[in-house]
């Protein structure tokens, strides 16, 4: 079982000025998209409707995050050439674009001088950091908080870091 998007949500209407997310995996077996990438492994089509069920929640959970002047950056690590899910993350972004995340790709190979923490992670207003945990099959385990200031740090200096580097969504190409 994964986080909910209301648990999140109430973490995400608490944030003031940013949320930044660092994902670092070539693959996640999260069970509330399985369905949707199975579609897109069978038929190359990617669920972009902002108000299908799949995307509905996040979509207005970002929407009123940007609207409030909460500034959302999602960065991702890849291994090049991408595996399927990451093909599959990357025909769907555009939809959380609009609502107003901005999104960057960072080729791995050029990530590796870069101090990155073991998992991957959300940075609430540069204070409360929220590591995703998952096994090595790729399914969510849970999450840890923690608002210490050295494991801030790191973070931030890791995600900035990765941001600069990143190609922007627009620009990125498979």
């Amino acid at each position: 079982m994964s986080q909910s998007v209301e648990s999140f949500g109430d973490l995400l209407r608490q944030t003031r000025r940013s949320a930044v997310h660092l994902e670092m995996r070539d693959s996640y077996a999260v069970a509330g998209e399985a369905d949707d990438f199975e579609q897109w492994q069978r038929t190359g089509i990617a669920n972009t409707d902002p108000a299908a069920p799949y995307w509905a929640a996040w979509v207005e959970l970002v929407a009123d995050a940007v609207a409030r002047g909460v500034v959302m950056r999602r960065a991702r690590i890849v291994s090049e050439p991408v595996s399927d899910y990451i093909r599959f993350e990357h025909a769907g972004t555009a939809v959380v674009v609009a609502a107003g995340e901005q999104v960057r790709w960072l080729p791995r190979r050029s990530a590796s001088d870069i101090a990155l923490p073991g998992n991957d992670f959300w940075l609430f207003d540069d204070r409360l950091v929220q590591f995703n945990v998952f096994a090595g099959d790729s399914r969510w385990v849970h999450t840890d908080f923690t608002e210490d200031p050295a494991v801030v740090k790191l973070c931030s200096a890791a995600f900035e870091t990765v941001w600069e580097r990143g190609v922007p969504h627009e620009h990125y190409t498979l």
